[in-house]
């Protein structure tokens, strides 16, 4: 029979999650030397493989503090670094604000997880924050092939448009339902003392 909670760091889910972080730092610097084809690699193998980490701990009991903490994180690096790392990409599709956008909804849900989770309360990630991850990893990888093409075919191009902007407008409204949902965990709570 296994705990819900292990108290040993060094087990599977967080070897894997480490991996995966340095997969994500091997990501931010390949865009900026121009190695949109392994870049594009790596990023794949981060993100596929975030599943891994979560499902193990819990179907073993090997879920730690550290792993709640560096899994989110590690999820933030990949995708806010890879948005960034693009901006400066003549061709990426991504603008600069569009990156300040990714990062400042990952610092707002973050702070707002950090409050209601650090008073006993439950924050976890909802199906909607999920979708907005998958839909900023299609954009990403568009984005790359945009990058990796010469010429950049008509249909990637108004694909990688249509999944970038999508996936700004998703990052937006899943920012405004967890401020919501944090809202009312919040009243709920002031209410009950």
């Amino acid at each position: 029979m296994t705990s819900a909670t292990s108290t040993s760091i060094y087990n599977v889910p967080n070897a894997l999650t480490s991996a995966r972080f340095l997969l994500a730092i091997a990501v931010v610097v390949l865009i900026p030397m121009g190695y949109f084809a392994s870049a594009m690699i790596v990023f794949l193998i981060a993100a596929s493989t975030d599943w891994m980490d979560g499902y193990w701990a819990r179907k073993y009991g090997q879920v730690t503090k550290l792993g709640r903490i560096f899994d989110p994180f590690v999820d933030k690096i990949i995708i806010c670094g890879s948005f960034i790392a693009l901006v400066e990409q003549a061709g990426s599709g991504i603008a600069s604000w569009m990156a300040t956008v990714v990062v400042g909804r990952e610092l707002l849900v973050t702070s707002l997880r950090g409050i209601i989770e650090g008073g006993g309360g439950d924050f976890s990630a909802s199906w909607l924050g999920k979708w907005k991850m998958v839909l900023q990893c299609a954009a990403i990888v568009a984005s790359l092939l945009c990058l990796m093409s010469t010429p950049v075919a008509a249909w990637l191009s108004i694909t990688a448009t249509i999944l970038i902007w999508s996936s700004i407008a998703l990052t937006v409204y899943s920012g405004y339902d967890y401020t919501m949902a944090a809202a009312r965990v919040m009243r709920g709570e002031q209410d009950a003392s």
